[in-house]
């Protein structure tokens, strides 16, 4: 977990925006993502292509991981943005509307034919439910599609809404199921995953809540659509003082001596198995990397 990357809040900014890609230099996000796709009206796709790869071959993002999201292979647009994505080198480039490993298929081929960096990284949008009845070949994708380099999946929580006539209420009930068969496909697989974002801008406590339940579910971070929602996931999604300092005891404790044989002990009045102990690391390892990072 030396290598752990952070990724508790990764915010959409709009390709479009010139102020917004600027402002985001300076915003403490973990990860952006600069969209070509939904958040750009189709009259403005080509200067947000042209404005988003000025800004990552500009640079000065500082340590955020930059991932660029283009529109679909089946538009006009496609095409282009993966070239040009291609050409500035972002961390990763983000696949909209996964259905089936038929995408995957295509921008593996499309990377290597395009001779792209073997360091970008490609991210899919389960957003559909094709995807969601899919899902597990989509997530094994990464060993059984030749060339592949999916490593993350994002869930789009409006579109699964508009797609299923599902509300997006409080809780998320009526998404639950798929959220939980996503997440499970993404863990067996070895992928990271992101939660969908939350839309009501002006209700940082509403966000706050649906960050917790994010960690809560086992998400490694949450999309966001604006600066206000960066410390609700930031904060949400580190260990707490408590969580860590039990995490160091029963670390501590499987270590001494007498315990190397056994498969459960007691700290502090409770039970631990050695399977715990993957998840006291992930603890520790999260607040160590949240304090390199100063955010």
């Amino acid at each position: 977990m030396a290598d752990l990357r952070l990724r508790r809040s990764v915010l959409y900014m709009p390709g479009s925006n010139q102020r917004a890609l600027d402002k985001a230099r300076e915003l403490p996000a973990d990860s952006l993502i600069l969209d070509l796709e939904d958040a750009v009206a189709p009259d403005a796709k080509d200067i947000a292509r042209e404005q988003v790869c000025a800004a990552v071959k500009s640079g000065g993002y500082g340590d955020k991981e930059l991932i660029i999201r283009v529109n679909g292979p089946q538009t006009p647009w496609g095409e282009q943005d993966l070239k040009a994505a291609i050409e500035v080198k972002p961390h990763a480039i983000l696949m909209p509307k996964v259905s089936s490993t038929a995408v995957l298929e295509h921008i593996a081929n499309r990377l290597e034919a395009l001779d792209a960096p073997e360091d970008i990284d490609v991210w899919a949008m389960i957003e559909t439910p094709a995807a969601i009845l899919n899902i597990q070949e989509i997530a094994r994708a990464r060993r059984t599609v030749p060339g592949c380099r999916l490593t993350c999946f994002v869930l789009g929580t409006n579109d699964l809404a508009k797609d299923t006539w599902a509300q997006l209420v409080k809780g998320r009930a009526p998404m639950m199921p798929w959220i939980m068969f996503t997440l499970a496909a993404a863990r067996a697989n070895g992928l990271t995953i992101l939660d969908g974002v939350f839309n009501d801008i002006s209700d940082v406590d509403g966000c706050r809540e649906e960050c917790r339940q994010s960690r809560d579910l086992g998400f490694d971070g949450k999309t966001i659509i604006h600066p206000s929602q960066i410390e609700p996931a930031n904060t949400c999604f580190a260990p707490s003082e408590e969580e860590v300092s039990r995490a160091h005891s029963v670390i501590g404790a499987f270590d001494l001596e007498e315990n190397a044989k056994r498969g459960a002990i007691k700290v502090d009045g409770r039970m631990y198995e050695r399977q715990h102990l993957g998840m006291m690391r992930r603890a520790v390892a999260w607040h160590e990397a949240i304090r390199a990072k100063g955010t």
